[in-house]
């Protein structure tokens, strides 16, 4: 067992929620509609880059199915043991994406759906620089995440006390462009998750293409 003082804060949340994350946010129209999109504009047999995986539903399991080949890294060993018996199709890792070496140029597409909340805002600026190098010219990146302008605010997430830093609206949009990225679509939603502790919460989805400058950093 791995000692929990050694692991990451949203290790320790996701290990213990296990499978009642996809059952809470499975009903995200928004998160499908999100892929649908994605999946529109991909070429055959894409290599695409999944950040914090979880369960591997529904992102993972969208993609493989539809021929893609998916690369699923999270934190959660619980989260990628499931991920790997539920989508057999993809590569699942358990890594610090923080910390994972990320070759230039190595994906047609990365998402982001929800991985970015327990970083602090210098760790999720600077991760986004990395992903948006990771992608090939002309690849797309799907970031969808809850748009606070909070830092280090503690909270209970579905039963899980969690610390939570993201950014508002604008800002997280202007972190994608100062990265590279062109935002080619953008939704707002209210979304409420299926668990007796959840409450409605607002999901911002920023679907994006790399410029074919460097990006900044």
């Amino acid at each position: 067992m791995v000692d929990e003082d050694r692991r990451s804060p949203a290790a320790v949340v996701f290990d213990a929620l296990g499978g009642e994350y996809e059952k809470a946010f499975a009903g995200s129209a928004a998160h499908r509609a999100s892929l649908k999109w994605l999946l529109e504009r991909l070429g055959p047999g894409s290599r695409v880059l999944d950040v914090g995986s979880g369960t591997g539903r529904p992102t993972a399991a969208a993609l493989a199915g539809a021929g893609h080949r998916v690369l699923g890294v999270d934190v959660s060993p619980v989260m990628v043991e499931i991920a790997s018996r539920q989508v057999p199709e993809g590569e699942f890792r358990c890594a610090d994406i923080r910390r994972m070496p990320l070759e230039d140029g190595a994906f047609d597409a990365v998402c982001v759906y929800f991985a970015l909340l327990q970083m602090s805002r210098a760790e999720q600026s600077g991760l986004v620089r990395r992903l948006v190098r990771a992608l090939r010219p002309g690849g797309l990146l799907v970031l969808a995440t809850v748009p606070l302008d909070v830092e280090d605010f503690d909270g209970v997430f579905m039963g899980q006390a969690v610390r939570v830093t993201s950014f508002a609206a604008r800002d997280v949009s202007a972190l994608a462009r100062g990265a590279g990225l062109t935002v080619l679509r953008e939704e707002s939603v209210m979304f409420t998750p299926t668990h007796p502790d959840a409450r409605p919460e607002p999901q911002l989805f920023l679907h994006c293409r790399r410029d074919g400058t460097e990006p900044a950093g």
